[in-house]
């Protein structure tokens, strides 16, 4: 007997799926058994929260499309931070819930709450599965969940219809509508016909598209620096000579390149998504200065002007504005260089230890192509203008929600997807908000290498208590042996205090299989002065 659930599983494996993520309860068991027939194995988690990070991880990985399976009522709950990660962090994560059939939930209240009103705010869409539906509303989800900005869609399954007998119609009824390239590209053509000092503010939607090798040959014809958001670290390699840094988190990084900002005639928006970005860069754009705004999807956000906006597919407007432009040599004075070496220069470490060095020791021994992940916190801001990525998707992160809790799932992820290692950068807090995802790592077999970075506070909250003149409070916490907790998760751990030790324990744990923690103490206040 085929069941609406058997449905569901296939239409959202014929969809891309490869992996389903979650915590099970009764009322999805007929959809565990579905993605078992249909051949998506299901991971388990130790939380949902954590189950949606790692379907994310491997989204990026290469994994197909990300699936995150909860039960009704606390399941639903427990994730919805991660699915408004999705939403914010653009990922397209199908978010299926069991739930009761209507009936029953007008007069039974045990869990029972309307899911589709608490997720309204942080869905793209959400749909309730009916009857003779099944595929429909999938392909449907799909499509929303793909078009324009990726985004997470919300599909809720009543018992009833998951376990009961159902026909599928086939798939084809609905097909996710193709980003069209504006047609009058005249506008922008003419505005960077004049341009003496170009410059491209890079972001997500290029990372989503794939859209690299067009925003190269777009850069080296038309000779302008490039800044990126921090998701789109990698779009081009960032050693080329093009790329001065990413920008929008740290004050020191924004103000070496506020001058370059100012000085440019043209600012080429490439897929740039503002989410990321923080009040600085509210209206940040010199007022004599054009803005053509290449965008996946125009979101009206207000967080600055635009004078020509092309909303479509980038790497579509970017290789049609680049066959028609002339090269040309751009900022003559060389003024992009110095930017470039400055930032460089700011963030390099220094011979004291502390997390610049130990962010310099493991982007020393990691492969190039290694996929890292950063939690929130004062670590990620540091971490993120000092780690070269040489690709994209190979610093992941949360830069749109910037929630917690999310560098060791992803990590996770990554690494079912790759079977390389992957290495997680969290400070102490995030990562004993997860601990017990260390076992789910144990569980799967990857190779993690968790690199915490212990200092008993939440040190950016603190910091910024004491930028404020307010007291301590509600920011310090024990110390956690993380080494003794790695080893009773079936791990290995090992605490490092100097550079030396650094070196030593991350060839070891590079060559290690299975998951590696490196408590790397670092002292109260070690980031004062360095982002």
């Amino acid at each position: 007997m085929t069941t609406g659930a058997d449905i569901v599983a296939k239409a959202l494996a014929e969809a891309g799926a490869r992996r389903a993520f979650g915590i099970p309860g009764g009322e999805v068991l007929a959809l565990l058994a579905g993605f078992e027939a249909a051949g998506v194995p299901f991971i388990l988690a130790k939380h949902e929260n954590a189950a949606g990070f790692m379907a994310e991880g491997a989204w990026h990985a290469g994994g197909g499309l990300p699936v995150l399976v909860a039960t009704l009522g606390p399941g639903v709950a427990n994730a919805v931070n991660v699915v408004a990660n999705a939403l914010q962090d653009r990922v397209p994560l199908i978010f299926v819930t069991g739930c009761v059939d209507q009936a029953l939930a007008e007069s039974y209240t045990h869990q029972v709450f309307d899911h589709q009103a608490l997720l309204r705010p942080v869905v793209k869409a959400s749909f309730r599965v009916a009857p003779g539906t099944e595929r429909l509303v999938v392909e449907k989800a799909v499509a929303i969940a793909l078009e324009g900005r990726p985004g997470p869609v919300h599909i809720d399954l009543p018992i009833s219809v998951a376990e009961a007998a159902a026909k599928d119609a086939g798939p084809g009824r609905v097909a996710a509508r193709a980003a069209a390239t504006a047609a009058d590209m005249g506008a922008a053509l003419a505005r960077l016909a004049g341009a003496r000092r170009p410059l491209v503010l890079a972001g997500l939607d290029i990372v989503t598209e794939g859209s690299s090798a067009e925003l190269a040959a777009f850069v080296r014809k038309l000779g302008a620096p490039v800044l990126t958001t921090y998701k789109a670290k990698g779009v081009l390699p960032e050693d080329d000579d093009a790329v001065i840094g990413a920008v929008g988190l740290s004050p020191k990084a924004d103000a070496i390149v506020a001058p370059l900002v100012a000085a440019a005639d043209v600012i080429v928006l490439a897929g740039y998504d503002p989410i990321e970005m923080r009040q600085g860069w509210r209206s940040p754009f010199p007022q004599g200065a054009v803005v053509i705004d290449l965008v996946a999807r125009d979101m009206r956000h207000g967080m600055h002007r635009a004078d020509v906006v092309i909303e479509g597919h980038v790497g579509a407007a970017l290789r049609a504005l680049a066959a028609r432009i002339e090269p040309r040599d751009a900022w003559p004075d060389g003024e992009p260089a110095r930017a470039c070496k400055t930032l460089r220069d700011a963030f390099a470490p220094g011979a004291e230890w502390g997390p610049a060095a130990v962010f310099d020791g493991l982007r020393a021994a990691a492969p190039a192509a290694t996929i890292a992940t950063a939690d929130s916190g004062a670590h990620r801001i540091l971490l993120s203008q000092m780690w070269r990525c040489h690709a994209p998707r190979t610093l992941l992160q949360s830069s749109g929600l910037c929630t917690m809790g999310c560098a060791l799932p992803l990590a996770i992820g990554a690494a079912l997807e790759t079977g390389a290692p992957a290495i997680c950068f969290v400070g102490d807090a995030g990562l004993e908000m997860v601990l017990g995802e260390l076992a789910t790592a144990r569980d799967l077999g990857v190779s993690v290498i968790v690199v915490v970075l212990v200092d008993s506070s939440l040190a950016l909250i603190e910091l910024k208590q004491r930028q404020g003149q307010l007291p301590n409070n509600g920011v310090d916490f024990g110390a956690t042996d993380f080494p003794a907790v790695a080893a009773a998760m079936g791990g290995h751990g090992v605490m490092v205090e100097t550079r030396a030790d650094l070196d030593r324990e991350a060839r070891a744990a590079l060559a290690r299989k299975g998951v590696t923690v490196l408590a790397c103490r670092i002292g109260r206040r070690a980031y004062d002065g360095l982002f």
